[in-house]
């Protein structure tokens, strides 16, 4: 599997499943728990199977956020 979920991603990925996880458990809700459980799965494998069906990538646009941060760090100099 590709890594397709960048760092940022992923952490609000881990973040957002535990609260779903936790919340699911205190109400007795089967659904809540497994979507809860899948984000916390996406976030630390650092792979979504729907951003990857539909070719959306995070981690691309971090890497490209960075690049800009660079030059415009070299433009300052």
């Amino acid at each position: 599997m590709k890594r397709n979920i960048g760092d940022l991603d992923a952490y609000l990925r881990i973040t957002g499943g535990l609260s779903m996880l936790g919340i699911g458990i205190i109400c007795s809700s089967k659904l809540v728990t497994l979507i809860g459980s899948m984000k916390v799965a996406e976030g630390v494998t650092r792979y979504c199977p729907i951003m990857h069906m539909l070719g959306i990538d995070s981690l691309d646009w971090e890497l490209k956020t960075h690049k800009v941060k660079e030059i415009e760090l070299a433009d300052m100099d």
